[in-house]
């Protein structure tokens, strides 16, 4: 019931309060703010800073907005350009200002010409995207820079609302030292018929997410799901029915007896080690729990941003990311102190540390990193201290307690272990195998078919994250990748645990784990494809940034799955052997 009754909570928290657009109305000659985000190269995504860095007017009396804390953890920093736009009045054409070119100035714009730097703008949170110049030929055959001094900006709307807002730029001008751009501007306002629910489609790219590639990559990950199921269970339940019969046999006689006694082998020997805790007990809880609740966090914020269109909020995303995976982390707590009860653990406190910060503190390890490198280069994406201090807030006021809160919950309602078979005192020993049934081999075959399952999908994520003006809201096919990799995962675990244990290996525990994880593995060896074959990112700032920020996706990743492992693992042994007499 209490899961149930926090996993509702953070749903209606996470989808209502966090995702839900906020309705800007206009009455004639109302002001409508431009705002300037930011600027950077176009092949670099993560590479940005201030528009002002570009030796554009700046007003002295900027205001900047105070954007929340996913979208200053997304690098977006607003600034009032003071550009004046009434609502329904058309501008002809306007002065924004007089720039005078200096020596300085012209290299700033030629380095932003030369990397094709685009800029960020928005008007009642559309965006809006332009380029700072281009390269022309003169008529003697050279390249000339060109700056861009004229802005048109298009507006369509609806009765009292803004649906669409278009920039196209003219008066290309060169850069030549101690001339003077008059840098103007020009609005015209256009009625439409579509409404503001429909005023965000023009981003979708429709034609890219939801063709036949895409549907044909769940349909078949659905395919797989269902063979592989099947799969399993004819294997399993075919081979476990012989098993338990041949286990279950009355002996007669001494022959019989003897005859038993030499041919029995597999998984039945090892009942009585089965159970036995494993090695790093407490780190092996700590990343089950968290791996418990990143699944559930996920499917808060999949469901959160389907139902939400978190789409259409900057930063929306991030910010219920944050503030899910503290209101989740009592499930990290309650699973962790299950698997550690369950296993006889002693050290209570150390299992909740870990559990309650070993994730996050990994998180703030390559975060501090790439921070530090952002800084360096004067990126506008380095996160402020401020910021980091209401995370760091979040976290030790709202998700450690509630993790500590969780562990203890479940260390007194657990009691003693109640495992179906004794574990003995003297540990078996374990008998040489061939190489393919060794615990290292499980562990990186398992991780193919789950990554298999999903490696479609991991091309649009990181479309949409690492390429400019792509939004990513086909949560539904999400959702229904997320299960398929749930469901492989499991059945992909218990295959391997089977024919671990059949080759009289009992150290299934952590084997489980990685055997899942490891889908983690290939999903970073695809990024450094994507990397080189998808994308042309170049520098020290953004190649920080991918694989950064790649490593602690996978991080996550990796906990998820390998917990999912573990617990259908765990569930599928405390079955079968539930069902013979142990000794």
């Amino acid at each position: 019931m209490f899961f149930a009754f926090q996993f509702l909570t953070s749903f209606i928290i996470c989808s209502y309060f966090l995702a839900c657009p906020i309705l800007a109305k206009y009455q004639e000659n109302d002001s409508v703010i431009l705002w300037v985000n930011k600027a950077g190269p176009y092949v670099n995504p993560q590479e940005t800073y201030s528009y002002y860095s570009l030796p554009y007017c700046r007003p002295g009396d900027g205001y900047h907005k105070q954007g929340g804390l996913g979208e200053v953890l997304g690098g977006n920093a607003l600034i009032d350009s003071r550009i004046d736009i009434k609502f329904k009045r058309d501008v002809e054409k306007r002065s924004i200002c007089e720039l005078k070119l200096d020596a300085s100035n012209i290299t700033r714009f030629k380095y932003a010409i030369d990397n094709s730097y685009w800029f960020e703008f928005f008007m009642d949170d559309l965006p809006i995207w332009g380029f700072v110049g281009e390269v022309y030929p003169d008529r003697v055959g050279d390249n000339k820079h060109v700056v861009y001094t004229h802005k048109m900006i298009q507006i369509q709307y609806n009765r009292d609302q803004i649906i669409s807002v278009n920039l196209t730029q003219d008066i290309p001008k060169p850069l030549e030292e101690g001339r003077t751009l008059d840098m103007t501007y020009s609005v015209k306002w256009f009625p439409t018929s579509i409404s503001y629910e429909q005023r965000y489609n023009v981003y979708l790219h429709y034609y890219f997410f939801e063709n036949e590639i895409h549907w044909f990559s769940v349909i078949n990950s659905i395919m797989m799901v269902v063979f592989l199921t099947g799969l399993v269970s004819m294997i399993l339940m075919h081979t476990l029915r012989n098993d338990y019969a041949k286990y279950a046999r009355e002996i007669d006689d001494m022959e019989t007896l003897e005859r038993d006694v030499i041919e029995e082998s597999g998984w039945k020997l090892v009942h009585g080690d089965v159970f036995r805790p494993p090695q790093n007990l407490a780190l092996l809880s700590a990343v089950v729990g968290t791996g418990a609740q990143l699944a559930t966090l996920v499917l808060l914020v999949i469901l959160s941003a389907y139902f939400g269109k978190m789409y259409m909020r900057r930063g929306a995303i991030i910010t219920t990311f944050i503030v899910c995976y503290a209101l989740t982390s009592f499930i990290s707590g309650y699973v962790s102190g299950g698997v550690y009860s369950r296993n006889a653990g002693e050290n209570w406190m150390k299992s909740m540390v870990l559990t309650a910060s070993l994730f996050p503190f990994l998180c703030f390890g390559i975060g501090f990193i790439i921070n530090t490198i952002a800084i360096y280069y004067g990126s506008i994406a380095a996160i402020p201290f401020g910021t980091i201090i209401v995370v760091f807030v979040i976290w030790a006021f709202i998700s450690f307690p509630l993790s500590l809160l969780g562990t203890v919950v479940r260390r007194n309602w657990s009691g003693t272990p109640d495992n179906p078979c004794r574990v003995k005192n003297i540990p078996r020993p374990i008998p040489e195998k061939k190489w393919y049934l060794r615990p290292c081999v499980i562990s990186l075959v398992g991780g193919l078919l789950p990554f298999a399952s999903i490696f479609i999908e991991m091309y649009y994520i990181f479309a949409s994250f690492w390429t400019y003006m792509v939004h990513y809201y086909v949560y539904g096919f999400l959702l229904l990748v997320f299960i398929v990799l749930i469901i492989v995962t499991v059945c992909v675990t218990i295959v391997g645990t089977y024919y671990l244990l059949n080759a009289e290996n009992y150290h299934w525990q952590w084997t489980s784990f990685f055997s899942a994880a490891s889908t983690a593995l290939y999903v970073y060896l695809y990024a450094i494809y994507y990397y080189h074959a998808k994308t042309s990112m170049s520098g020290v700032l953004q190649t920080s940034f991918y694989f950064g920020y790649t490593l602690m996706f996978c991080l996550g990743v990796g906990i998820l799955c390998g917990a999912v492992g573990y617990l259908g693992s765990n569930l599928f042994i405390r079955r079968i052997f539930g069902n013979i007499k142990c000794d």
